[in-house]
């Protein structure tokens, strides 16, 4: 059973800065990407930021910036650093994984998605 556990979100008010943080725990093979999703009100999810485990970034052109992704492979933890928030901010954010469940001896040929529960970011302006 694998679990990706969110932290970090809150109430903020416009050009402050908040640190969201994520830990992927359970029967956990490999990680290929580890990331964060936005989600408004009415929209599909959308990218924030993801990052391999070769260290390669994709980061959307709305935060690039002012947002920055980090990971620790060794602890399956993957950070983002938001800074100079805007109301447009505001959203649930989910911490994202591609991982390949299992152990070596038992697991899938490919990665799947896995998400977290969400935690809800509001920036006041």
């Amino acid at each position: 059973h694998v679990r990706l556990e969110e932290s970090g979100g809150g109430l903020v008010q416009a050009g402050g800065s908040l640190r969201l943080s994520c830990v992927a725990s359970g029967m956990i093979f490999s990680i290929r990407a580890m990331g964060w999703y936005r989600q408004y009100p009415g929209k599909a999810r959308e990218l924030v930021a993801v990052i391999s485990t070769g260290g390669i970034a994709n980061m959307s052109d709305s935060v690039a910036g002012r947002f920055t992704i980090t990971r620790d492979s060794a602890k399956n933890t993957v950070d983002l650093q938001m800074n100079d928030l805007k109301p447009d901010d505001t959203a649930v954010y989910y911490c994202y994984a591609l991982l390949r469940p299992g152990t070596e001896r038992l697991t899938t040929k490919e990665p799947y998605d896995f998400w977290g529960q969400g935690t809800q970011v509001t920036v006041s302006s």
